[in-house]
């Protein structure tokens, strides 16, 4: 009794606080192994990443202020190419003409999508059938072999002239006619329409089906509920697509160098931005000018991006949002 009343009344010792929890190590090193087991997974990814686009990026930047030929060794000129595009008139004309494309396309294209959507969210059969069917030329892309196809029927004696002629209206063929391959290139644009479609038909699907009770019993009708409901619940997913579909309109190439035959004719109607940067990269052999004319690119659409980022909380209403 006395020992135990002697280790009782004994001072307990302060615990080591420098002491070092058993495992620390062996967890340490295991969390090494981790990391360098993810690395190892990620180098494929990493090895691309800065071999086929941070690595070409960095070499672009330096010939957009070189003089290069592709044969001969790359001149430093400064910013000569810069202050060459003030003056380039194919240059004004390709800006101005990818610019309409943006402009007029990329809203009808959206606009389409939605519509076509929201048919299809007020549709109970077949709806997947639909789905698959205007999705599918998403799925074949803008690929040369679309845009053979698309020149031969908007030529001379194609389907869509026979067909307007068959009505009384004689065009004798879109593509030679420069005032009509603008509109050609947007309803190429148009037709593929599927992606956005299923991104505006997912956001519909989680919209509330209590607002629009809500508002009918306050008396709002279709449009009404279209542009009370609809268009504010649907902007975040609205702003998503438009933020995507006007990068890739700046990005057509394909289906302008075919239906152009590699010259952005007819008279230059389709010297679309890319396809003009080709033509002196690989025609004119010219890649210091277009490795400028690429990063001008860049930079337009980088701040196109960020003011469509900054004006977009006045526009742009989430779920919760006290605005």
């Amino acid at each position: 009794m006395a020992t135990e009343s002697a280790i009782a009344a004994a001072p307990s010792r302060p615990a080591d606080s420098g002491a070092r929890p058993a495992g620390t190590p062996r967890r340490a090193g295991r969390r090494r192994r981790d990391t360098a087991a993810g690395y190892i997974f990620l180098s494929p990814w990493l090895i691309g990443f800065f071999g086929l686009t941070a690595g070409p990026m960095l070499i672009s930047l330096y010939l957009a202020f070189t003089n290069y030929n592709l044969f001969q060794p790359p001149v430093f000129i400064g910013v000569d190419n810069f202050v060459r595009m003030w003056s380039d008139q194919k240059f004004w004309g390709s800006v101005q003409i990818t610019l309409g494309y943006v402009l007029v396309g990329t809203p009808i294209k959206l606009a389409a999508a939605l519509g076509v959507a929201m048919l299809l969210n007020f549709r109970s059969r077949g709806t997947g059938f639909f789905r698959s069917a205007f999705y599918a030329p998403s799925l074949i892309g803008a690929s040369v072999s679309v845009a053979i196809v698309w020149r031969a029927m908007f030529t001379t004696g194609g389907p869509v002239d026979g067909a307007l002629s068959s009505v009384g209206i004689t065009i004798g063929g879109w593509v030679g006619i420069p005032a009509l391959i603008l509109p050609m290139m947007i309803l190429l644009a148009v037709w593929q329409f599927g992606a956005p479609m299923v991104i505006f038909l997912a956001g519909l699907k989680q919209i509330p089906g209590e607002l629009y009770e809500a508002a009918s019993v306050d008396g709002a009708g279709p449009w009404r509920r279209f542009r009370s409901v609809t268009l504010p619940m649907l902007s975040p997913v609205i702003f998503f697509n438009l933020l995507l579909e006007m990068i890739h309109a700046f990005q057509i190439f394909a289906s302008a160098y075919i239906i152009g035959s590699g010259t952005g004719g007819p008279a230059g109607a389709t010297n679309f931005y890319t396809v003009y940067l080709y033509t002196r990269a690989f025609a004119n052999n010219q890649m210091g000018y277009a490795s400028a004319m690429a990063w001008v690119l860049l930079l337009a659409v980088g701040v196109l991006a960020f003011i469509m980022f900054r004006t977009s909380k006045s526009w742009v209403h989430y779920a919760g949002d006290s605005r």
